[in-house]
Formats: C-alpha cells, structure tokens, sequence
C-alpha cells in the first residue's frame, strides 16, 4: 500500500495551491523538506521564508536546501511562528504551512506550544491573500502531550465560516497518536 498519511495529505493539497512564483511561509521549518517542497513548487521566481526556534532546525534546512540548489529561493529565519507578522504584509502570502510537535530526530523536549502556536494561526490567516491556504499537521503524544492538539482543534472551531474553510482529517484506525492533517482556505 502506498504511504498515506499527514504528511502525503499536506503534500497533495500544497501541490494544488502553490503556483509558479508563490509567495509561501514554512512557519516551523524542522528538518526543510517542506521548505525545499514548496521552493520546487513556487520556482525560481518564488519567495519562501522559514522560521524555526531552532539554529539545528535551521542548518538542517540550509544544507538540504544548499544540496538541492534552492537556497536563493528561501529566506531562513531564527524567530518563533507568532512573530510571523514582522516578516510579511497582510494579504500577501499564498500559502502558509505548519508541523506542530517537535523537531524529527531532534530532543522532544523542546516543542510548540499551543500558547504561541494559536497565536500564529490566526496570524496566519491575516497574512493570506484572499484564496490563500494553510496547511497544518499537528503532531501530539510524547513528551508535549495533547494539550497542543486539544487547544488547537478547538481554536479551529471558532474560525469565522465567512473568513475561511476549515477542514481536519482523522486517521480513525491508526495507532500511537497518529498527526492530524488541517487544511484551511480562506475566501475570497
């Protein structure tokens, strides 16, 4: 069977929403495979920042994205997802991803936290133009627990159904805390 799973899902739906010169955001960068994925998809005349709490989560991103030449398309960015505001106007951004949870192969000590990550959600939203997406794979169990996952699912309720469409995806029969893919469209 062929791998289906959050990060596929996030993947196929990021596929359908960013064009060739996209203005895109990695707001949790970890190890840059999503930065160097959406870098493809906006090419060479796209515009990518990624932002990690991180300098380890950065220096992984730049290697892969130095040994895919693809450094020139992406702006590294040593700062928390809530301060994505300093870095881009409101309505300007085209598509806007996160991974919650902590850095792949990384301690599992350090992790997002729903206090900031809410935070940027809704920063989030303020920042796309209008026809914009997120897309959201919120990781959970271990050391950070389900207070995150909880707080966010139930932030995501209270999204205005006019400003945007919010769709979370469940795998109902995995086991060991599966991540949960949230894709969101703002309207035009």
């Amino acid at each position: 069977m062929p791998s289906f799973n959050a990060l596929t899902l996030s993947h196929q739906f990021m596929t359908e929403h960013v064009k060739p010169s996209a203005f895109c955001i990695d707001a949790t960068a970890g190890r840059g495979y999503d930065t160097a994925f959406l870098a493809d998809l906006a090419g060479d005349n796209g515009k990518i920042l990624a932002f990690d709490i991180q300098q380890e989560a950065l220096d992984s991103t730049a290697a892969l994205l130095a040994e895919r030449n693809l450094s020139n398309r992406v702006q590294l960015i040593l700062d928390s997802h809530a301060n994505l505001e300093q870095y881009a106007s409101p309505e300007s951004v085209d598509l806007i991803c996160f991974n919650f949870g902590w850095l792949p192969g990384g301690s599992h000590d350090i992790f997002t936290h729903a206090e900031s990550s809410i935070v940027a959600i809704d920063a989030a939203l303020r920042l796309l133009k209008p026809g914009g997406a997120l897309s959201l794979c919120i990781y959970y169990g271990r050391n950070n627990g389900y207070s995150e996952r909880d707080a966010i699912l139930d932030h995501l309720k209270s999204i205005d159904s006019k400003e945007a469409s919010v769709l979370v995806c469940q795998f109902v029969n995995r086991q060991n805390d599966p991540a949960i893919p949230v894709f969101i469209l703002k309207g035009i």
